[in-house]
């Protein structure tokens, strides 16, 4: 019998660099852990000038946070999503608990692109994000991992690697190699 998708099994999934994702056509929850990781390194990330500009502009402004559900369901809200409502339900109670975070870009008080992922010490586990607005959820990445380098982390992980990520300096690295980055990663004291 397989165990419930509660939050203590996804928080155990993580610490063994095991991530879920649903089916799109019926809601059934498989356990990933490729051969290739895509991780984005924190002291390698790299900011294209143009999107720098837009940063600095202040053109959205940008909180942590203050709408995680919201965020989640945004991110689910496209013609296939692996974003079940059971894995919302779920994330939502980390959140709860203070293990999931969501960044947030709002224009004139409406939300307009995000992400969100799993913090567990020195790991940031990074599951998705969405735009309404050009470069909105790239002004996300851009916060998250100025949050991330203050707050002392080791390891931003991406799951995979995208063309959209590739800008920023995603890597793609063995298992073997992400999981010994994890295992350092968890031994750290890190501050969201």
């Amino acid at each position: 019998m397989e165990p419930a998708f509660t939050p203590e099994l996804l928080l155990r999934a993580y610490e063994i660099g095991v991530f879920p994702m649903a089916e799109p056509d019926h809601g059934t929850i498989y356990w990933y852990r490729p051969e290739r990781r895509g991780v984005l390194p924190l002291d390698a990330f790299h900011v294209p000038k143009n999107l720098r500009k837009t940063v600095q502009r202040g053109v959205f402004h940008v909180t942590t946070d203050h709408a995680f559900e919201v965020v989640m369901r945004a991110c689910a809200d496209r013609d296939s999503t692996w974003i079940s409502e059971q894995i919302i339900e779920t994330y939502t109670t980390l959140h709860r608990w203070g293990y999931a975070h969501s960044v947030e870009c709002w224009q004139d008080e409406q939300l307009v692109g995000g992400l969100y992922g799993v913090a567990l010490n020195g790991a940031f586990f990074g599951e998705s994000m969405f735009h309404r607005v050009t470069d909105a959820s790239k002004v996300a990445l851009v916060h998250l991992v100025h949050r991330l380098r203050t707050g002392g982390f080791l390891l931003l992980d991406t799951q995979y690697t995208t063309p959209h990520l590739e800008q920023f300096g995603v890597v793609e690295i063995p298992r073997q190699e992400y999981e010994r980055r994890l295992a350092q990663a968890l031994q750290v004291e890190a501050r969201w």
